[in-house]
């Protein structure tokens, strides 16, 4: 089973990270956003390149070691939801990160994707010395469950994705050239809309503009749209009436 090494240079809205394989190889580079989008998208890059062997099928949980993150603070949230997911971290000291960025470059001049790569290289080849963070405090055990649920169905939704890519690149190619022309993600509501409405060539060769634009309208509203409260029930009032006294609509 593979290891995935990730280096993450944080600032104070973004996190430019490198992930590469035992070997070295680049898998993938990103920055992303401070927070729940950012873990998210950092969770989707991973799971893209774990091997569906590194989750235990029983527990849910990652297997110890698989993915060694090198980061240079150990606090703060982003930290500990990385610990939450089960991912191992170790705070890299940003004095040690100059000197092995000058392995890397004879300028030494710093930028942000240079260190994540230079971070993702000290967890590879160099990670004993430097210290691995523990997710101990009773708020890092609190938050483990939400972290790990969402990291396990944004897994899900990846393999998905990719399932169906798959099969689109078989079956429909013409459906991923045409969101790719109109810059929309598989992932998308209005993809997974006008999927729903034509999954084949055949019926997709049947919608008229009209209802391609109707069908591009609708999926965002329907992203959004929550389920309405229940309305209000009362009994009738009479003395035997056997029907509960009242309902009244739940507060959200």
């Amino acid at each position: 089973m593979g290891v995935l090494c990730v280096g993450d240079d944080w600032a104070e809205d973004h996190h430019d990270v490198e992930v590469v394989d035992q070997s070295g190889r680049r898998l993938a580079r990103a920055r992303l956003p401070e927070g729940v989008a950012g873990v998210s998208r950092l969770h989707e890059l991973l799971a893209e390149h774990l091997c569906e062997e590194a989750v235990d099928p029983e527990s849910g949980t990652l297997g110890e070691g698989t993915v060694l993150v090198g980061i240079e603070t150990d606090r703060g949230p982003w930290v500990q939801a990385l610990l939450a997911a089960g991912y191992q971290v170790f705070a890299i000291n940003p004095m040690s990160v100059a000197r092995y960025r000058e392995r890397h470059s004879t300028s030494g001049a710093k930028s942000d994707a240079g260190d994540a790569h230079v971070l993702a290289e000290i967890v590879r080849l160099d990670r004993a010395p430097h210290r691995a963070v523990a997710g101990d405090s009773p708020a890092v055990e609190a938050l483990k469950l939400v972290a790990r649920t969402h990291q396990s169905l944004i897994w899900e939704r990846t393999r998905h994705l990719q399932r169906l890519r798959s099969a689109l690149r078989e079956f429909f190619p013409a459906a991923l050239e045409a969101f790719a022309v109109a810059g929309i993600e598989l992932a998308a509501p209005e993809a997974l809309e006008l999927l729903g409405r034509a999954p084949d060539p055949t019926r997709a060769g049947q919608l008229s503009r009209s209802r391609i634009a109707a069908a591009l309208r609708r999926a965002p509203a329907a992203a959004t749209q929550t389920p309405k409260p229940p309305p209000f029930r009362r009994c009738c009032g009479r003395r035997r009436c056997r029907s509960p006294p009242r309902w009244s609509r739940p507060t959200p």
